[in-house]
């Protein structure tokens, strides 16, 4: 009597989930910063900052 042989198909894997993007820096990881001068603190301009929600990354660490 011959062995039968059964073949398996290999199960396809999911594609893979695109990460959600930081709300407050929109994905880049950078964020507007206010630069203030002086004694009275007054606004000069802005600067990049990192992102403190995703900490640079520019994805969402709550999904």
């Amino acid at each position: 009597m011959a062995t039968q042989r059964t073949t398996t198909k290999t199960p396809k894997t999911p594609a893979p989930v695109e990460p959600a993007s930081c709300q407050p820096c929109n994905g880049s990881g950078l964020v507007p910063i206010t630069v203030r001068v002086g004694r009275k603190r007054r606004p000069v301009g802005q600067q990049d900052g990192l992102c403190l929600n995703c900490l640079g990354e520019g994805t969402d660490p709550n999904t």
